[in-house]
């Protein structure tokens, strides 16, 4: 059978396996490789779990796989495994909006912040927050309701910040707390300064240029319809998915 573009090379397949569960309980279970391809068929189409075509195997057990390893933070520890050789001269962190479906938008009784969704310009929203090298690979990923500022996420994502790292972002960004964080880390906040700032910081022009790589790997991470819109009620289940698609970013990098 020819290899769909979508579905892992041997190469991928070579740095994953290794990463899986390699003790099955009870009766044998559906290839892992094939399953996960039907995972990434599902987000790259953003179609309903139950349209995953059978080549995949049985679509309850795509979902199931998924749902379990998600519970068992396989697809956690395969992005942090992978991302552990992130070149940590320059980091930048950005964030990126995403429509919910209505599929998705099941809001509970405390109101539209609930699951991560909530409102901004585009509607009911969810916003995906990135942290990436200068290689645009992913280093850390969260989510929060659509209307959420953006430095709200900004301290415990930039946690992997070493010495001497150049930390790349907005305007949205510029933050005391933020700007004490990097020089604590004995880093440099590259990051321009509000309008109403009275102080001022160093800044390179330069540098910043080279922030247009997180929106570049945002561009390659909604390439997957089902990230581009939420398809997903349970946030943990749409991070989960996010975490994937940038693991494969991270080994096609590679």
């Amino acid at each position: 059978m020819t290899r769909r573009r979508y579905e892992l090379t041997e190469k991928e397949w070579e740095i994953i396996a290794p990463l899986l569960p390699n003790k099955p309980r009870g009766v044998p279970r559906v290839d892992d490789r094939r399953v996960i391809n039907g995972i990434l068929w599902r987000f790259r189409t953003g179609s309903p779990w139950a349209d995953v075509p059978e080549r995949y195997g049985p679509s309850t057990t795509c979902y199931n796989r998924f749902v379990r390893w998600r519970k068992a933070g396989v697809w956690d520890r395969i992005f942090a495994d992978i991302s552990k050789a992130f070149d940590g001269d320059i980091i930048m962190i950005d964030s990126s909006c995403v429509r919910v479906h209505q599929h998705g938008a099941t809001a509970k009784k405390g109101g539209l912040d609930d699951g991560c969704m909530g409102r901004s310009r585009g509607g009911l929203t969810t916003k995906i927050h990135a942290v990436v090298d200068a290689e645009c690979r992913p280093i850390a990923l969260e989510l929060t309701a659509g209307q959420a500022h953006d430095s709200q996420m900004a301290l415990p994502m930039l946690s992997a910040m070493r010495e001497g790292t150049i930390v790349l972002g907005d305007k949205a960004y510029d933050t005391n707390a933020l700007r004490i964080a990097v020089s604590e880390k004995k880093a440099w906040a590259n990051i321009p300064a509000k309008s109403n700032r009275k102080a001022s910081f160093a800044f390179s022009g330069w540098v910043y240029r080279q922030r247009n790589l997180v929106e570049r790997f945002f561009s390659k991470l909604k390439q997957f319809r089902g990230i581009a819109t939420r398809y997903d009620k349970n946030p943990l289940n749409f991070l989960a998915a996010v975490k994937i698609v940038a693991s494969r970013i991270w080994i096609k990098a590679l």
